[in-house]
């Protein structure tokens, strides 16, 4: 379950959140109570996001870019889904991979995303879009200037722009997500120490390896 409460319709007296709560989930459930969004998410993003009602307009708000955005909407959605990959969101890459499938992206190109440096599926521009993302979430926006000048060479200013905060933005919420648990990163830490059987004697491990 997510680390932080979730907030209950009864609870809720902002009319943005509210008008999340209807549009998602149903004007007749309690989203805290009764899980599930229209999208087949459980929808805790918005339950805890809920919290803060700034925060809630905020994120909504930077949503609403999708509208104005000029890029070509599947360089985009290759972005934000080779982010959530990349920053290890099973929310955000799930998402993105999902909204890639109903702009038309065939499957063959969402299953290479995570390989996408050894396939040969994807045109220059793509490729310099998943290289930019890398650079922007893998190496903290360290991004090579010959992965700049192809993504110049094929977009407007405007459009790098765009492209440059919406993926930084999913970025964002890759990390918090997997922060707060939410969503399809609620797993916990794989990483833990693998204890040794009872009946086994702890011993010198550097010195075994040594030869000691």
């Amino acid at each position: 379950m997510p680390r932080l409460p979730e907030v209950h319709r009864a609870d809720v007296t902002d009319k943005k959140i509210l008008f999340f709560y209807d549009r998602l989930f149903g004007p007749d459930k309690d989203p805290a109570v009764d899980h599930g969004t229209i999208h087949a998410t459980p929808g805790d993003w918005w339950t805890v996001f809920a919290n803060d009602p700034d925060v809630f307009g905020h994120a909504v708000r930077g949503f609403a870019l999708y509208r104005g955005a000029t890029i070509d909407p599947l360089l985009r959605e290759l972005g934000q889904g080779r982010a959530g990959f990349a920053r290890g969101s099973q929310f955000v890459f799930s998402q993105h991979c999902k909204q890639m499938r109903s702009l038309g992206m065939p499957e063959e190109k969402i299953a290479a995303i995570p390989a996408w440096q050894v396939s040969d599926l994807f045109t220059p521009l793509e490729r310099a879009v998943l290289a930019y993302t890398d650079g922007l979430v893998l190496d903290g926006g360290r991004v090579p200037d010959g992965v700049f000048e192809v993504l110049r060479e094929h977009l407007p200013p405007a459009e790098i722009v765009q492209l440059t905060y919406i993926t930084a933005m999913y970025d964002m919420h890759a990390t918090m997500c997997k922060a707060l648990r939410l969503e399809f990163d609620d797993v916990p830490e794989r990483i833990a120490e693998v204890e040794i059987p009872d009946d086994v004697q702890v011993a010198d491990l550097s010195a075994d390896l040594a030869g000691e």
